[in-house]
């Protein structure tokens, strides 16, 4: 699915490489946290997956292509079929909901039709059902990024990218994002999160890349935030999370909703 073969990636001006011979495999289905101090190397890990960076050295296959055989021409293509959700939202404020989200697809040409079906059941996966009109200035910061969140997997994509997605967030509103990227990992998406919410990797128990000035120190499975932290194996976000949470009915329906 993601794989990094002796990738380094190094910025002009800096002492070191953001990056520095990372070796690394990401299969199917798999829900992976990134973790790290600040400059360790994991939006630059990132960057390098929907090549808007290119590495100094390494190879990087994604879905089955070698990156570099990518010509800028198809780049749009190829990111079709990856997800992106960011910690500020990035929605178009000008824009209600509805729009936001269909923005994804109308830039990909996307039928009236397609678009007309595929937003509001979107919009209901992610506990936004009937708040198509609203403005984003109108909505909590948990709405917002459900809305960022509906934007990114509209197009049914095989990976979804989560750059610190609940670093805006309260604790509770965070647990209903980890809720609804949970269900969605279940449907057969790919998740990949960078993240520095030690609660929110120790209560999920699911895959842990970490990274030190551009080295991979720890890649373990069913990990917590720090080496040694593991909870109980039936420790899930789902079906657990009051307030913000998502609706109780949409693990069925990600799974019509979000393509592997």
């Amino acid at each position: 699915m993601i794989r990094f073969d002796s990738v380094t990636k190094s910025y002009p001006g800096q002492t070191r490489p953001a990056l520095d011979g990372i070796t690394v495999e990401i299969l199917r289905g798999e829900f992976v946290f990134l973790v790290g101090a600040s400059g360790s190397g994991k939006s630059s890990f990132l960057r390098l997956i929907l090549k808007e960076d290119r590495p100094t050295a390494g190879r990087i296959h994604v879905l089955g292509q070698d990156l570099r055989s990518i010509s800028t021409r198809k780049v749009p293509y190829f990111r079709r079929s990856l997800g992106v959700v960011f910690q500020d939202f990035r929605l178009l404020s000008n824009k209600n909901v509805f729009e936001n989200v269909a923005f994804a697809l109308r830039v990909i040409g996307k039928s009236r039709g397609f678009v007309q079906s595929a937003v509001p059941e979107t919009l209901k996966l992610v506990g936004l059902d009937g708040k198509g009109k609203r403005m984003p200035h109108e909505l909590s910061g948990g709405e917002q990024q459900r809305v960022a969140i509906a934007r990114a997997i509209v197009n049914k994509p095989q990976i979804l990218l989560a750059d610190e997605p609940t670093g805006n967030l309260d604790p509770v509103t965070s647990a209903g994002i980890m809720t609804l990227l949970e269900r969605i990992n279940a449907s057969g998406t790919t998740v990949v999160m960078a993240t520095h919410e030690a609660g929110i990797v120790d209560q999920m128990q699911r895959r842990v890349i970490e990274l030190s000035s551009g080295e991979v120190v720890r890649d373990e499975r069913s990990a917590g935030y720090a080496v040694g932290v593991v909870l109980a194996p039936t420790t899930s976000v789902v079906g657990a999370i009051p307030g913000d949470a998502v609706p109780s009915d949409l693990a069925a329906a990600a799974l019509a909703a979000v393509g592997a």
